[in-house]
């Protein structure tokens, strides 16, 4: 593959440090843009996923009806994960020739488990070993949950290269890749190859931003708000530190982007940066010059207003949360009831195909 890269921040950060761009989308003609400014992969969720289908209703609807002929007894939400699989094998094979030149550890293209299936270590696993055959460079996003890490542990041992995704809190990105860590050595053990498999963590840095926002103004906090966009980047940091001591193999991803911080801040780091489309076009054409800023601490004055804040303090300690308080962390039920909402918006725009309002 020719790739005609495009001059700019991004291309000078994939191209002098170790951080490496990924795209926040499985839409192939964006893809294609972000490999011109040195990205190196894609994630999705099913928002996005909604949205790329949405977006091109030429190409998909179509598709949706001659599925519905194909599976004359699929349901609605098994044509439109027929959909989900056929777009990400599309931009997957975009991404194919960068796999095989970073060997498995780049140029992977994310599908995230069913977010109906979080309640279930067993089949969440299942499902990810089936989508991580969808191709070569696939790499499965399972939520950080209590269920969620049992099913990260499993899925690696069986091969399966992870995303980490529903992850905002230090706790939730050190015990995944903890999982992912225990996952890899029982593979070994059994005399398995690991060498070529990419596991991250993504830690959903503006998602926490949003959560600690809502919590500061619930509680009537009187703080600068100016603080709490660094909330993110503070738990990245900490995390990115954490994964460093403990010596994890997965690498931390930053994604749910807020502000221009989310990348700037996390530069020079041996981690993955994925923001959407837009803020890549954004930072592209900033003229803003690359600065490796990963070990650049947060100023005192901003942690001392996030540490004031219990709710931070909880997603920024590294047992800050159990497991099982996972599950509850205001951050993840929103999320994960933006996931089901996007299932169920899939599930209308099938039946619109497949039953149009007379």
């Amino acid at each position: 593959m020719t790739i005609d890269y495009t001059p700019g921040p991004l291309l000078d950060a994939a191209r002098t440090t170790p951080t490496a761009l990924w795209n926040d989308s499985a839409d192939p003609d964006e893809l294609a843009q972000s490999i011109s400014f040195g990205g190196v992969g894609a994630t999705c969720n099913p928002a996005i996923a909604y949205t790329c289908i949405n977006q091109r209703k030429d190409v998909w609807l179509p598709r949706i009806a001659e599925l519905a002929t194909e599976m004359p007894h699929a349901s609605e939400s098994e044509i439109g994960w027929q959909v989900v699989r056929e777009l990400s094998v599309k931009a997957a094979a975009l991404l194919e020739p960068i796999f095989e030149e970073h060997k498995g550890r780049n140029g992977r293209l994310s599908v995230q488990t069913d977010p109906r299936l979080a309640r279930s270590a067993q089949a969440l696993a299942d499902q990810a070993e089936e989508f991580s055959r969808l191709a070569k460079n696939i790499i499965v996003k399972i939520p950080a949950t209590s269920e969620g890490i049992k099913a990260i542990e499993d899925a690696t041992y069986r091969g399966v290269s992870i995303n980490v995704t529903v992850s905002f809190s230090v706790a939730q990105a050190v015990t995944a890749g903890e999982a992912i860590e225990r996952g890899l050595a029982r593979r070994e053990a059994a005399g398995k190859d690991t060498s070529t498999m990419g596991p991250v963590v993504t830690l959903m840095g503006g998602r926490l931003d949003d959560w600690i926002k809502i919590v500061a103004k619930r509680a009537n906090l009187f703080l600068d708000p100016g603080h709490l966009e660094w909330a993110g980047v503070a738990a990245l940091k900490r995390a990115y530190q954490e994964f460093q001591a403990r010596g994890l193999r997965a690498r931390v991803l930053s994604a749910a982007f807020r502000n221009v911080m989310h990348w700037s801040e996390l530069v020079g780091g041996d981690l993955v940066i994925s923001p959407p489309f837009a803020w890549q076009k954004l930072i592209n054409d900033s003229g803003y010059k690359v600065t490796p800023r990963i070990d650049v601490p947060v100023a005192p004055e901003i942690m001392e207003t996030l540490l004031s804040i219990p709710e931070f303090v909880r997603a920024y300690e590294p047992e800050g949360m159990t497991p099982a308080e996972f599950d509850t962390f205001g951050a993840t039920v929103r999320t994960l009831r933006g996931f089901l909402q996007a299932d169920a918006d899939l599930d209308a725009l099938v039946r619109d195909v497949l039953m149009p309002q007379p």
